[in-house]
Parts: C-alpha cells; structure tokens; sequence
C-alpha cells in the first residue's frame, strides 16, 4: 500500500474520523463479537469500538487483501486506543532483513515475555481511560529475532477496545512535536508490568497526563 520510494515521517493507517475509516481495512466479526464506531465522552469524537468476550471473535486487519503489504519502512508504530478494563491484544506482521515475515503481538493477559521462531509475545497493562501505545520495531526485531528490521506488512487489532488512530513514524516523537489530530487530550498514564516480567525492549509504553488490552 505504501510501497513509494519516499516516505513520509508520519504515515496513518487508521483514523476514527471520516466517512469511511475502514475503507482498507478487513473486518471479522463473529456472533459473539461486537464492533461499532460510537462517540467517545472524553475526545468527543467518533472511536471505533471492538468488544468480544473471546479476543479472536473481533478484529480488523489491514491491508485488506491477505496478500498484499503495507510496506511501511517506518520503524516506529503507535497506537492510541482506549482501555476497557478487559483482555485485549494487538499484532504487527514484519518483514526482516532473511526475508522472513515475523509476528510481534501485545496483550494484557500474558505475563513474561515468549519468543518463538516467527513470533514474539509481549505483555503490556495500562490505567484507566486513554493511553497511547509505541513500539519500536526496530528495536524488536533485533533484540528477539537477531535480524534487521525492513518493513511492516500487517497490522490486526483485537477486542477489546476503542481505537482512534494508528500511525507510523520515523521517531519517537514528543507530544509537543505532532499534529493535534495525532495527540490524545485526556488520557491517563500507561502503566508497563513489573520489570521482573519484561525483557530490555518490550513494548514501550508513553505516559501522558490528563490534559491530552499488540
């Protein structure tokens, strides 16, 4: 989807406001999943909301064709969403420099961090309200898989929570250094889990103070 030569510093892939926000995105929604776009209280605004009692009931994935590659070279990935106080994960799909797809995917229901072949699982907690997710997949890809990152191919989020954007970037940019539409006005500190249960380079989690479950 993103396969020019020249990218920009901030690329989203997902942003609540709009007429159609899914348009490149697939959807998959089971019976007991339940996925509305709705008016959150604090941003005022229109988020999209994904419920399910099972994780894997409800999700989106971009892009939407399975075959087809974001091929975003950004490192950075940063994910603002909404803390609803039930199970929750997140999947990013990479390309590494042995031309090998690998899976990164954040939760809140693991504890320690589990390393396979393909896929590394990281956990993650957060507080109440908003929070804003970065990983640097960069930093990721070598610290687990020993490899070079090369680009992103995949992005699926997962119940259960609001969602109102997800972007890439070059760096890890302040909040004083983005574009309003990029902050979160509002949102309460993102907590990580005891050091004794991460690794060095787990997902790092921002704090932002009021005023702004991969």
């Amino acid at each position: 989807m993103f396969q020019t030569k020249f990218q920009e510093p901030l690329i989203s892939v997902y942003y609540s406001i709009g007429s159609r926000p899914l348009d490149n995105w697939a959807v998959n929604q089971f019976k007991e999943g339940e996925m509305q776009h709705v008016q959150d209280d604090l941003l005022k605004s229109k988020v999209l909301q994904l419920q399910s009692p099972n994780v894997n009931a409800c999700c989106i994935t971009c892009p939407m064709n399975p075959k087809s590659s974001l091929s975003v070279r950004l490192p950075f990935v940063t994910l603002l969403v909404k803390n609803l106080e039930r199970f929750f994960t997140f999947e990013i799909t990479i390309l590494d420099s042995e031309n090998i797809r690998r899976r990164v995917r954040v939760s809140n229901y693991h504890t320690i961090k589990k390393l396979s072949t393909f896929i590394v699982t990281m956990p993650f907690c957060m507080n109440e309200g908003w929070n804003q997710l970065n990983l640097n997949l960069a930093a990721i890809t070598s610290d687990s898989f020993k490899t070079t990152y090369v680009e992103t191919v995949r992005v699926q989020v997962h119940a259960n929570c609001r969602l109102r954007r997800i972007y890439f970037s070059d760096q890890q940019y302040k909040d004083d250094q983005l574009p309003n539409s990029y902050r979160l006005h509002g949102s309460k500190d993102v907590r990580e889990k005891p050091k004794s249960l991460l690794r060095k380079n787990s997902a790092v989690v921002d704090k932002y103070s009021a005023g702004d479950k991969l």
